[in-house]
């Protein structure tokens, strides 16, 4: 074969496996991260929280009941903001009696179960969770009539678990503080922020002076109430971001007080107040 058939051939062989390539679909390489993972996919790790906390249960996730939102890639995986919207106003007659707040992959999956009462008036919550990889993000809410209702977000970050929490200030550990953003709304869902100064550790983060793993130390129960009527109580862990913060919802309908009991992993008891005043009240 002489120098011009041999150019000529390798060249064409070159366009044939570079066309095959192209036309064969893209895939991750093995132990590579996926690229094509649906937001409503399932994955084992979400089989076997299913089982666990609710069986053979329907488990409804078209049914519009309950949105999340999630970004799909987080800049920072310690802090990933989350928004869940639900559908059904809270209504004696039927309401919104449980969440369970969810992340497929981390350490600890349960990141919060939180029991509703009816004076939040619309079940929605915001807050930030620790993603330590690349994982679907879910709620489950569970209504009086005993119906599940599930969305889900996939979320793209990771090493939420192991960034390591601020320490500027540990002598304000446990400071509980109530926030309005919005004033008070009469009679109406108002929006209130609750925080807890805490630095949620996971047990899995390194003390960068003595390379040892810092020991599990976060906020395990927040209850809030408003004068004598339950809104919500959190049963969390440290899959909640450092400095645990809900926002929520909830109706004044005479002047009263908010109120947090806050409990963490080393039995610490911690409280905080606010009165709610304003017009009509």
């Amino acid at each position: 074969m002489d120098r011009k058939t041999f150019i000529g051939r390798a060249l064409f062989s070159g366009v044939i496996a570079g066309g095959l390539l192209a036309a064969l679909p893209a895939l991750a390489a093995p132990g590579g991260l996926p690229t094509n993972v649906q937001h409503t996919d399932s994955s084992p790790q979400w089989e076997a929280l299913r089982a666990r906390l609710f069986g053979t249960r329907k488990i409804d996730a078209g049914s519009g009941q309950v949105q999340l939102t999630v970004p799909l890639r987080a800049a920072y995986g310690a802090s990933v903001p989350v928004k869940i919207v639900s559908r059904q106003a809270q209504k004696p007659e039927l309401y919104v009696k449980k969440m369970f707040v969810l992340v497929d992959k981390n350490p600890s999956p349960v990141a919060a179960v939180l029991d509703l009462g009816t004076e939040l008036g619309q079940a929605d919550f915001e807050t930030r969770l620790r993603v330590d990889e690349y994982s679907h993000v879910r709620v489950v809410a569970e209504l009086s009539d005993g119906s599940l209702h599930m969305d889900s977000r996939y979320v793209k970050t990771s090493g939420g678990c192991s960034a390591p929490p601020n320490r500027d200030n540990p002598h304000l550990i446990g400071k509980t503080l109530f926030k309005l953003p919005e004033g008070v709304k009469p009679g109406l869902p108002t929006v209130a922020d609750i925080t807890v100064l805490h630095p949620n550790d996971t047990g899995f983060e390194l003390n960068n002076q003595t390379v040892m793993f810092i020991p599990p130390f976060f906020v395990r129960t927040v209850k809030v109430t408003y004068g004598d009527q339950t809104l919500f109580t959190s049963e969390q862990d440290f899959s909640v971001s450092e400095n645990p913060t809900w926002r929520f919802k909830f109706v004044p309908r005479a002047g009263g007080e908010l109120k947090a009991e806050v409990e963490d992993s080393k039995e610490g008891h911690f409280s905080g107040r606010l009165a709610v005043g304003g017009a009509g009240l």
